[in-house]
C-alpha cells in the first residue's frame, strides 16, 4: 500500500464514523427535521469542526516541537527542556483560560461565525511566526535581525509570547463551534452532538501528534508550524463561504431548542449581567469545576505519556510499544469511543442528563489512576493510559460541547462555554506548572531516566479524579430549566 494512502486512510475512516454518528441522530418528537435540513446542518458543522481540529494541531504542535528541540544541543543542554516547555505551556493555557472573560460575551454578541474566523485567522498568523522563528534556528539564518544564537538563547521567552497570543485566538474555537451549533440542535439531540464534538477534538489530536511526528521525521522542523498555518487559512475561506449562524440564515425556519434560552424573548443581556447569571447557577459552576479536573487529567495523560516513555526508554523500552508509535491515532480512536458512548448513553439511557455519564467516566478515571500508580513501570501502562483517555475525553466532549449548550441556552452559550472551557484550561495551567516542579528535570539524564523518580505523575491524578467524581454526582439529576417551562 502506498505511504500516502496509509497516512490518509485514518482520516477517511474517521469521516466515515462521523457520517454514521450523524445518521444515528435521534428523531425528536415535535421537531421533524427534513433530510434537506439535516444535510445542510452537516455542511454547517463539518467545516467548523475541521477548522477546530486544525486549531488543535496549531495548539499541541508545541508539545511535538519539544521533543525535536530537545534533541538539539545548545551550549551543552537541550534547546527546550521539560521546564522550558512547562513555562511556555503554562502561559499559553493561562491566557487561553482567562481570554474567555472577553471572548465569550463577544461571541454571543457577534456570532459564532465571526468568532471562528477571528480565531482561525489569528492562530494561523501566530503559527506562521513560530514557524519563521524555528526556520531561523534550524537553518541558521536568523529572523528579524536576530541571529540563531539570539533566537535559541531566548527561545522560551519568544515562544511563551507567541504561543500565548496564539492561545488567545485559539480560545475563540470552542466558543464559536458551540455557539454556531446551538440553534441547529434540539436539546435531545445534543448528547450525540457531544459525540461529534469529541470526534472533532480527537481528530485534532491525531493531526497534532501523528501528523506532527511524521512532519519532524520527514521534513524540516519549521513545517510543524507552517502546515497548520496553511490548513487554517484554507478553512478560513471555507467557513466564510459555507458556515451560517442559524438555520434562518441558511433559508430554514428557526425552531425551539428546549434549552435554557427557550421562552426567553427579551433582549440580549449585557456581558456583566450574563456573567452574574451564569456564575449564580450552581449547575454551571459544578460543571466548570468538573472540567477543571478534566483539564488537569487530560493533559497529564496527553502531554506526559510520551515524555515519560522517551526519557525512561533505556529502562522500560516503552518507545517500542504500539501505543507510543501510534499515539495520536489511538488517542483519536479513544476520543471517538468515549465521545460516542457518552453521548448516546446520555441521550438514550439518562434522558439527556449529562451528570450520570460524567460520574461513570470519572469512576473509570479514579480506578485507572489508582491502578496506574502501581503499574506505571510495566508494559501495561500504554494501554492503561489509553483506556483512561477514553474516559476523560468523553467527559470533556460531552460537558464542554453539550452541557454548555443545555444550561447556557443558545442566547448565552458563548459565556457558558467561556466559563466552562476557562476552567478546563485553568486546570491545564495548574497541571503544567505543577508537573514542571515535581517531575524530573530532563537536563539530569540519570534522574529523568529512572522510572522511580516519576511516581508523582500517576499519584497526583488520584485526588483530582476523586474530586471530579464527587462533583459529577452532584449534578446527577440536573436538567436545563427554560423560561417557557417556568
Amino acid at each position: 500500500m502506498p505511504v500516502w494512502i496509509q497516512e490518509f486512510a485514518p482520516i477517511g475512516i474517521l469521516l466515515a464514523v462521523v457520517a454514521v454518528v450523524v445518521s444515528r441522530l435521534p428523531r425528536v418528537e415535535g421537531v421533524e427535521h427534513s433530510d434537506k435540513f439535516r444535510k445542510r446542518r452537516l455542511f454547517n458543522w463539518l467545516p467548523l469542526g475541521l477548522t477546530y481540529a486544525f486549531l488543535y494541531m496549531g495548539r499541541y504542535n508545541i508539545k511535538v516541537s519539544q521533543h525535536a528541540f530537545g534533541d538539539i544541543d545548545f551550549n551543552g543542554t537541550p534547546m527546550m527542556t521539560n521546564g522550558d516547555f512547562a513555562t511556555i505551556f503554562f502561559w499559553g493555557t493561562l491566557i487561553y483560560g482567562s481570554s474567555f472573560i472577553i471572548n465569550g460575551p463577544l461571541t454571543d454578541r457577534l456570532g459564532g461565525k465571526f468568532a471562528i474566523l477571528l480565531g482561525a485567522g489569528g492562530a494561523s498568523v501566530m503559527n506562521l511566526l513560530m514557524g519563521l522563528v524555528t526556520y531561523g534556528i534550524v537553518h541558521d539564518v536568523g529572523f528579524l535581525g536576530y541571529g540563531r544564537d539570539d533566537l535559541a538563547g531566548n527561545l522560551t521567552v519568544i515562544f511563551s509570547t507567541l504561543y500565548a497570543i496564539n492561545m488567545y485566538f485559539q480560545s475563540f474555537g470552542a466558543v464559536a463551534i458551540v455557539k454556531c451549533n446551538a440553534p441547529w440542535f434540539h436539546v435531545r439531540e445534543r448528547g450525540v452532538f457531544g459525540a461529534i464534538f469529541g470526534i472533532l477534538i480527537s481528530l485534532g489530536i491525531y493531526f497534532a501528534f501523528d501528523w506532527g511526528y511524521y512532519i519532524i521525521e520527514n521534513f524540516s522542523l519549521e513545517f510543524l508550524f507552517l502546515v497548520p498555518t496553511v490548513m487554517l487559512a484554507v478553512f478560513w475561506v471555507v467557513d466564510v463561504m459555507v458556515v451560517r449562524n442559524t438555520p434562518g440564515e441558511a433559508g430554514f425556519d428557526d425552531f425551539d431548542t428546549a434549552d435554557a434560552s427557550s421562552g426567553d424573548e427579551g433582549p440580549q443581556l449585557g456581558a456583566i449581567e450574563v456573567f452574574k447569571m451564569m456564575l449564580g447557577n450552581p449547575v454551571i459552576i459544578t460543571i466548570a469545576s468538573i472540567e477543571f479536573c478534566s483539564g488537569f487529567l487530560r493533559q497529564a495523560i496527553m502531554q506526559w505519556f510520551r515524555s515519560y516513555a522517551k526519557q525512561t526508554d533505556a529502562v522500560l523500552g516503552l518507545k517500542d510499544s504500539f501505543v507510543y508509535e501510534n499515539w495520536g491515532m489511538l488517542l483519536c480512536c479513544a476520543g471517538i469511543m468515549g465521545g460516542v458512548v457518552a453521548g448516546i448513553i446520555s441521550d438514550r439511557v439518562f434522558q439527556s442528563r449529562r451528570g450520570p455519564v460524567a460520574a461513570i467516566l470519572y469512576m473509570g478515571m479514579l480506578i485507572g489512576s489508582i491502578v496506574m500508580t502501581f503499574t506505571y513501570q510495566t508494559d501495561f501502562l500504554p494501554w492503561l493510559v489509553l483506556l483512561m483517555s477514553v474516559c476523560v475525553i468523553g467527559v470533556h466532549g460531552m460537558l464542554s460541547g453539550t452541557a454548555s449548550m443545555d444550561f447556557g441556552g443558545k442566547k448565552n452559550v458563548g459565556v457558558a462555554v467561556g466559563i466552562i472551557d476557562g476552567f478546563v484550561y485553568a486546570g491545564t495551567a495548574l497541571m503544567s506548572i505543577t508537573y514542571g516542579i515535581i517531575l524530573p528535570d530532563d537536563t539530569m539524564k540519570d534522574v529523568a531516566g529512572n522510572p522511580e523518580n516519576w511516581w508523582a505523575w500517576p499519584a497526583s491524578m488520584i485526588p483530582v479524579s476523586l474530586i471530579g467524581l464527587l462533583l459529577a454526582r452532584k449534578i446527577w439529576n440536573a436538567t436545563p430549566q427554560n423560561k417557557k417551562a417556568a
